[in-house]
């Protein structure tokens, strides 16, 4: 179910009183940071944007430090709660990790808002361990999704190996002291074998991928599964317009047709020997029978679940955000 954009931001008007989520426009947004200056450098954003994504200092501070204020207040909170139960329940055990899903589309820049998030929340006065994981690394491997017939719906939910995912966000939120996740390669599109990503202790683990707000399978006898999102604390869904987005995509293909395609390594390298029109062909058939598919069935569904929204215009910028009311 789809939630209505209010009409204006000239303030709290019906729609907004009424509905789940309290809408506030860019400008509105980026009063809460006070005119805070970035914890980032520009090197360091540099190195946090993805290939063709213009995020710039002054949406680090207008948008993500805002949200990152947010996310404090979500995480002292929790924190209170944590204490206070204990003390009810008469228990002595540790505090388990904050866990905030971050998820989008192909393309939207996700990617970017997690690698941004994670490193605002590093800076906090406090220095938490922050863990940034992917669900990449929970794609079957290669073999696995040719020898089941789905190669070609490769992002798609049955494409992953959700209990495997399923396992590690649990383990993660139960407390244990060292979890670890299989590793992905953009480079050679496949699972590294032999390789895994360690997470100690974390105090925060930040989760980005295309699905991790799909719901639970219900079965036929009507009992529902376990999903990924019963255990987020805090969830951020990365959207804009579609037909946005496939530029975006777009871009980026034939970006990098001249750069990582062009690697010996590159499971993409036939891209790059294709003629710029060829490979412009490629790119839209990618997306209009993958990408474009699997956001309109299986991602844009999920944003409603998130606890904020990030909308985006045309030239990346964030537009407006909404966040669920409590």
């Amino acid at each position: 179910m789809s939630v209505p954009i209010p009409p204006s931001d000239r303030g709290p008007g019906r729609l907004e009183q009424l509905g789940p989520y309290v809408h506030r426009s860019r400008e509105h947004w980026a009063e809460l940071a006070n005119a805070l200056p970035s914890p980032l450098s520009e090197e360091t954003l540099e190195r946090m944007r993805g290939l063709g994504d213009p995020t710039s200092m002054q949406d680090v501070v207008q948008v993500y430090q805002p949200l990152t204020r947010l996310l404090s207040l979500h995480f002292r909170h929790r924190g209170n709660l944590y204490r206070a139960t204990n003390a009810f329940l008469n228990l002595d055990v540790k505090r388990t990790p904050f866990v905030i899903g971050i998820a989008g589309s192909v393309a939207v820049g996700k990617s970017t808002t997690a690698r941004l998030l994670t490193e605002l929340l590093r800076n906090w006065p406090d220095h938490p361990n922050v863990e940034l994981v992917t669900t990449d690394g929970f794609l079957h491997p290669n073999a696995e999704l040719i020898r089941r017939g789905i190669m070609h719906r490769k992002g798609f939910p049955e494409s992953y190996d959700r209990r495997a995912l399923l396992r590690f966000v649990m383990d993660v939120k139960s407390g244990r002291p060292e979890v670890s996740a299989p590793v992905y390669s953009h480079l050679t599109y496949d699972i590294v074998p032999d390789e895994r990503l360690v997470v100690r202790s974390p105090d925060i683990v930040v989760i980005e991928g295309l699905n991790v707000l799909q719901p639970a399978r219900v079965h036929r006898d009507g009992t529902a599964e376990v999903t990924l999102s019963d255990f987020f604390d805090f969830s951020v869904y990365v959207d804009a317009d579609s037909e946005d987005i496939r530029t975006w995509y777009l871009e980026r293909f034939m970006s990098l047709r001249e750069t990582a395609f062009r690697d010996p390594r590159s499971y993409f390298g036939r891209y790059a020997q294709m003629s710029e029109d060829a490979a412009m062909r490629q790119a839209a058939d990618i997306w209009d029978t993958i990408n474009g598919p699997n956001l309109a069935l299986n991602i844009r569904p999920t944003r409603t679940r998130a606890t904020a929204i990030l909308r985006k215009g045309s030239n990346h910028e964030v537009k407006w955000v909404r966040i669920r009311k409590i």
